[in-house]
């Protein structure tokens, strides 16, 4: 007779060989999926530390206001856990900082880790003997630690870009710009003219689009704060009118917009932040672009990213956009 409960059991066995092979294979284990809203953060820190500077610094570093925004939004949202409440449930979250304060640390340390846990995860641990000298690390690091919960953020949306991406998007871009960020499903081609690519996301109460434009480069000025907007304003207004007459898209004067130098994977751009609105009308919201140098063109090539979500948060909208952007790839062929 065939005994059934153990081929059942042989089952089990030589599936769970095959999994742990698997896992050898790689070099890694299986680990859970992150748990969280995008943008959280669990701070394992003891509530009689919490409330003194230490805390405070940690406030100022991570919910300090993100840039560029109509409103008010803090960079990330904290959640207070204390040290014998973190369990197996909370080890699981997108985004981990723990702070140890005390004798057994000789010295201060940041330690950062990537999917301990789960996966895709970043942990933060700061280790110090005291009070004083962990406000000191926060204050040296403080870059260093923002940039790695930023990066792990913006990592977890090219993820799923790349993993669900409309594939044509990326080959229509690319055809006309000689590169192409990634899209994912939802994104659709809203207009496309002359240099001007218009990627748009839109639901019931909000608008997530992405330009792609050429700016003519003539020498190192035209990569100047000032051209670049002039240009944007040109191009906008010839691109993305509005519903009255005379009314389309520009950048705010309500706000300077701000530029600097950002070099990541390898390629340098420049990094503009500022408002938009809309002339002639009530419309406004954040945008942030990307301008690369295109040598094979001698011009620039301009990827923005915009939100317009009146009433409505606009961070974690903005920071998807501008996930997309960071995910531009040169055309390797």
């Amino acid at each position: 007779m065939i005994n059934f409960k153990s081929l059942k059991l042989l089952f089990v066995i030589l599936l769970s060989t095959i999994l742990l092979a698997g896992c050898k294979d790689t070099g890694g284990t299986l680990k859970p999926n992150v748990s969280g809203r995008a943008g959280e953060i669990v701070v394992v820190i003891d509530k009689d530390v919490w409330e003194t500077e230490v805390g405070n610094e940690i406030r100022d570093v991570l919910a300090k206001d993100y840039p560029f925004l109509p409103q008010k939004e803090s960079s990330f949202n904290l959640i207070n856990i204390r040290s014998n409440s973190f369990n197996n449930l909370l080890k699981a979250h997108r985004n981990v900082m723990i702070v140890n304060i005390g004798e057994g640390y000789t010295e201060p340390e940041l330690v950062i880790q990537e999917d301990a846990w789960a996966s895709p995860q970043t942990v933060i641990t700061l280790n110090s003997p005291d009070r004083e000298q962990a406000v000191e690390l926060l204050k040296e690091k403080s870059e260093l630690l923002f940039n790695a919960l930023e990066q792990g953020e913006r990592n977890r949306i090219i993820r799923n870009a790349k993993k669900y991406e409309e594939k044509s998007l990326r080959e229509l871009v690319t055809a006309e710009f000689g590169g192409s960020p990634y899209f994912p499903k939802g994104y659709s081609l809203k207009k496309q003219s002359e240099n001007f690519i218009w990627i748009s996301y839109e639901t019931t109460h909000t608008n997530q689009g992405i330009f792609i434009y050429r700016i003519p480069y003539k020498d190192s000025t035209s990569l100047s704060l000032s051209n670049i907007i002039n240009n944007r304003n040109e191009i906008l207004k010839l691109n993305v009118p509005a519903m009255l007459d005379d009314s389309y898209m520009t950048t705010s004067t309500a706000v300077e917009p701000a530029l600097k130098w950002i070099k990541y994977k390898g390629k340098q751009f420049a990094e503009i932040r500022g408002l938009w609105d809309v002339r002639n009308d009530f419309m406004g919201g954040p945008f942030i672009s990307h301008v690369f140098f295109d040598k094979g063109n001698n011009d620039l090539i301009v990827l923005e990213g915009f939100v317009y979500a009146p009433s409505k948060d606009k961070r974690g909208l903005l920071r998807q956009v501008e996930s997309f952007l960071y995910s531009f790839e040169w055309n390797k062929k």
